[in-house]
C-alpha cells in the first residue's frame, strides 16, 4: 500500500495549520463496520444542534438518512485518515469565491484544521462537517444561494433543486469528486465565460485595481489633456485599445474610437465624450465590478442550462431581444421595456401565436389611471387615437357614458384601440400567454429606439424591426415575408398559430461576456442588484 504526502497550496486563511496529511491509497467505506464508538459518534454528530443550525431540517434529514442507509460508512475517510478527495473538496470550498460564492458559508476556514484530529469523535465531526459543507456548496452551485422569488416577487423563477443525499451519492460514485462538483454548476459557456471574467477581476484586485482618472472639464475629441495617459492605460487594460495604438496627450483618433467602444459595452451613448457619467463609469472600482459579476453568476445559476431550440431571449437590463436557433442568432434588436415604476418581471414561458393588425385592449390600470380623467373632461378625448368604448363587446357612444360617476373601483366599460398605424401595439404582437399579460410587440414610437436607455413601456416589450422576427419565426411554417406583408396590408386582424411553441426567456442581467470575450455591464435601473446583494448578505449572516 503506497503512502502519499499531499502538499496543499491553500489560501492565506488556511496556511497556518502546519498540518501534513498522509493518505493511504485504499478505498473508503467498510473499515468501521461493527465499530460501536464510530456508530455512536456519527449519530451524535448527525443529530447535533451545531450541524442542524447550518442547514434546513430537510437537508439535515437527507444527510442523516443517506449515512444510515450505508451503515455509517465514511465518504471522506480512508483507514482513519482524511482522503485525498476530502482535501480536494476542502480546497474547493476555500476557493468558492471563484464562482462568486462565499467560503464563509461553508465554514471552509475551520474545516482544514479538523484534518489533524484522529479519535472517533473528531473523525466523525470531520466527516459530517464536510458532508454538510459540500452539500450546501453543491446546492448553491446547482441552483443559487437564495430562492429568487422569495428575494423579489418580480422574479418568477423557480430553479430546479438537488437534494443533499443526491449530491452525496453522486460524489460517492465519482472517480473525480471535483469534476462531479463542477458538473453541478451550470454547464453552459455563458456561465463559464462570466466565471472566467471574475478570475480576471480578482487578479486585477490583487494588483491594486485600476488607476483613477481625475475629474476635470468635459473631455471632447481633439482636446489636449493631462489625463489622456491615464485614460489610455485604462482602455488598454479593458481591451478596448491595443498597445501602441495611440500616443501623446491629444484625445483623438484610436483613443476616441476605443472610448466609444467602451461606452457601448457599458450601455452609454457612444459619443466619444467623457462627461460625468462616462467618467464615473471609468472610475468604477474593481470591487464594485466583482460585486456585479457575483450577482450575475447567481442569476445564471437560477437559469435552466437548456434554453430550448429555438428560443427567444430578452435582457431587460440591456433592453435587447434575440432569436436563437441551432446556436446561431438569427435576429437581434433593441427593445423598449417597462419604466422603473412599471418594471417588467423576470420569467420564462412559451410563445404560441402571432397576431397581426391587433386590437389593443387597454389594461384596466391604464384605462382608470390615465384615460378616465381625460374622459371626464371630454367624452370624445380618445377618438383621435381610434379608441372605442365597449360594453358587453358592443361599441357604444362615449358621449352617452356617465364618466363622472365612474372610478377605479367602478369602471363597467372596456376601452379598445382598433388596428391601424397608430395602434399602441403596432402591427404585430408575439403572444406567450402569462399571468402578467406581458408580450413582445411592434410600436409606433420608433424614435425611442435611438436612445441608449429605453425604459418607456408599461411593462410589455416593444421590439425594433418586429417583422424581421416574424419572418424568421414563421419561415419554419412555410410563410415568407411577402405573405406577412400581405396580411399586414389587408388591415384585418389575423392570428397565426405556431406549429411548435417557442421558449421565451425574460431575464435581467447587468453583466455578461459575449462569445468573443467582450465584457458588458449595464445600469441597475430596476434596483434588482441592490435587492439581491442585501439578500445574499443576509444569507451569509444567517
Amino acid at each position: 500500500m503506497l503512502a502519499v504526502v499531499l502538499p496543499l497550496a491553500l489560501p492565506a486563511m488556511a496556511q497556518d495549520t502546519g498540518t501534513v496529511v498522509v493518505v493511504e491509497e485504499s478505498e473508503p467505506g467498510g473499515v468501521y463496520e461493527g465499530d460501536i464508538e464510530w456508530y455512536v459518534s456519527m449519530q451524535d454528530r448527525l443529530n447535533s444542534a451545531e450541524h442542524r443550525l447550518v442547514s434546513d431540517e430537510q437537508r439535515s434529514a437527507n444527510i442523516a438518512l443517506w449515512y444510515e442507509q450505508r451503515d455509517y460508512a465514511p465518504l471522506w475517510l480512508v483507514d482513519g485518515k482524511p482522503s485525498r478527495a476530502a482535501q480536494k473538496v476542502i480546497f474547493a470550498l476555500l476557493t468558492a469565491y471563484e464562482d462568486g460564492l462565499n467560503p464563509a458559508e461553508y465554514k471552509a476556514d475551520v474545516m482544514y484544521p479538523k484534518i489533524g484530529n484522529g479519535d472517533a469523535q473528531h473523525l466523525a465531526d470531520f466527516e459530517v462537517s464536510l458532508s454538510y459543507a459540500v452539500t450546501l456548496y453543491g446546492q448553491h452551485l446547482h441552483s443559487g444561494r437564495v430562492e429568487p422569488n422569495r428575494v423579489n416577487r418580480e422574479l418568477v423563477l423557480f430553479p430546479d433543486e438537488i437534494s443533499a443525499d443526491r449530491i452525496l451519492e453522486r460524489l460517492s460514485q465519482a472517480d473525480d469528486v471535483i469534476a462531479e462538483l463542477r458538473d453541478l454548476s451550470p454547464n453552459t459557456d455563458r456561465y463559464d465565460r462570466l466565471r472566467k471574467h471574475l478570475q480576471d477581476l480578482i487578479v486585477i484586485r490583487a494588483r491594486g485595481g485600476w488607476d483613477i482618472i481625475p475629474e476635470g472639464d468635459v473631455l471632447k475629441p481633439g482636446m489636449t489633456d493631462g489625463r489622456v495617459a491615464t485614460l489610455r492605460k485604462r482602455l488598454i487594460e479593458e481591451g478596448d485599445l491595443a498597445e501602441g495604438a495611440h500616443e501623446g496627450d491629444v484625445y483623438d483618433g484610436a483613443l476616441v474610437e476605443a472610448l466609444k467602444n467602451y461606452q457601448t459595452r457599458m450601455g452609454l451613448e457612444p459619443d466619444g465624450v467623457i462627461g460625468p457619467t462616462t467618467l464615473a463609469e471609468l472610475n468604477t472600482t474593481v470591487d464594485e465590478r466583482i460585486r456585479t459579476v457575483d450577482l450575475n453568476l447567481e442569476r445564471r445559476r437560477w437559469m435552466q442550462a437548456n434554453f430550448g431550440n429555438p428560443y427567444v431571449f430578452v435582457n431587460l437590463a440591456d433592453q435587447t431581444v434575440k432569436y436563437v436557433k441551432d446556436d446561431k442568432t438569427l435576429y437581434a434588436a433593441l427593445a423598449q421595456v417597462g419604466q422603473s415604476y412599471h418594471r417588467t418581471p423576470v420569467f420564462s414561458d412559451y410563445m404560441e401565436y402571432l397576431e397581426f393588425n391587433p386590437y389593443w385592449n387597454v389594461p384596466q390600470s391604464i384605462a382608470t389611471n390615465e384615460y378616465l380623467p381625460m374622459l371626464k373632461a371630454n367624452p370624445y378625448a380618445l377618438k383621435a387615437q381610434n379608441i372605442n368604448v365597449l360594453r358587453n363587446d358592443a361599441t357604444i357612444d362615449p358621449g352617452q357614458v356617465p364618466w363622472r360617476s365612474y372610478s377605479k373601483a367602478n369602471f363597467p366599460v372596456r376601452l379598445r384601440q382598433e388596428p391601424g398605424p397608430r395602434n399602441a401595439l403596432g402591427r404585430v404582437k408575439f403572444m406567450f400567454p402569462n399571468q402578467f399579460s406581458i408580450y413582445l410587440h411592434d410600436t409606433p414610437s420608433k424614435s425611442n429606439f435611438d436612445r441608449a436607455s429605453r425604459y418607456f413601456s408599461h411593462g410589455c416589450i416593444r421590439i425594433q424591426n418586429p417583422f424581421d422576427l416574424a419572418t424568421v419565426i414563421l419561415a419554419d411554417q412555410g410563410m415568407t415575408r411577402a405573405d406577412i406583408d400581405a396580411i399586414v396590408d389587408s388591415g384585418r386582424r389575423q392570428v397565426v398559430r405556431l406549429n411548435e411553441r417557442i421558449p421565451v426567456h425574460v431575464a435581467y442581467l447587468t453583466a455578461w461576456v459575449n462569445k468573443d470575450g467582450s465584457v458588458y455591464y449595464r445600469r441597475d435601473i430596476y434596483g434588482r442588484d441592490e435587492v439581491l446583494d442585501k439578500a445574499l448578505a443576509v444569507a451569509v449572516a444567517d
